[in-house]
């Protein structure tokens, strides 16, 4: 019976010692995973309230700028990628993608000053402003937590137990590589009108 008790007492230590070594690892990866969608779902609200910002200011420019047609449909074609983006990457592609339309149209404002003094349009700015403000904040906190989920994912015997129950590597959000490059902005006074 003591040559029997032997090898249980073995495999049941060893169950022990692996679950001791798996399940609080495991509930990192978990906590770390959950962590990674949250942030990015405050990126995901943020990018929100800029495209239900953006329809408002549009119209008010519209208002002034009528034959700006081409900025316009610009806009609309970004907010509407943007909308319709999946993944981070594709996210940040098309976030990208809207701000240099948002650019372009601000060279336009320039050219109206009773726009730029207009209460309406001024609040517009001010509240996409402080929400580009809010993405930027929230894009930082989501790649930290993306940062720390994959170091925990990659690290022994996080890497094991990631590919053991297939916790998969995020992705961040990146800047598109085109958008360090400056909009091409002239005030030659070429006027479109």
């Amino acid at each position: 019976m003591k040559k029997l008790m032997t090898p249980i007492i073995v495999i049941v230590a060893i169950i022990v010692f692996l679950a001791l070594m798996i399940v609080p690892k495991y509930n990192s990866l978990v906590n770390a995973d959950e962590q990674v969608d949250s942030k990015y779902a405050q990126i995901e609200n943020q990018l929100q309230r800029r495209l239900d910002l953006i329809p408002n200011l549009v119209n008010t420019v519209k208002g002034y700028a009528s034959h700006e047609k081409e900025i316009m449909t610009e806009i609309a074609e970004s907010r509407s990628k943007l909308a319709g983006a999946k993944t981070p990457q594709d996210q940040a592609a098309a976030n990208d993608e809207l701000t240099g339309a948002l650019s372009r149209l601000l060279v336009v404002v320039e050219k109206y000053p009773d726009l730029k003094a207009d209460a309406n349009f001024r609040q517009l700015m001010d509240e996409l402003s402080g929400t580009e403000n809010r993405i930027a904040v929230a894009r930082e906190d989501y790649n930290e937590e993306v940062q720390g989920y994959n170091k925990l994912r990659r690290s022994f015997p996080g890497n094991i137990i990631a590919g053991m129950f297939n916790f998969e590597k995020k992705e961040y959000f990146k800047a598109n590589p085109n958008a360090a490059d400056a909009p091409a902005v002239d005030f030659g006074g070429n006027d479109t009108k």
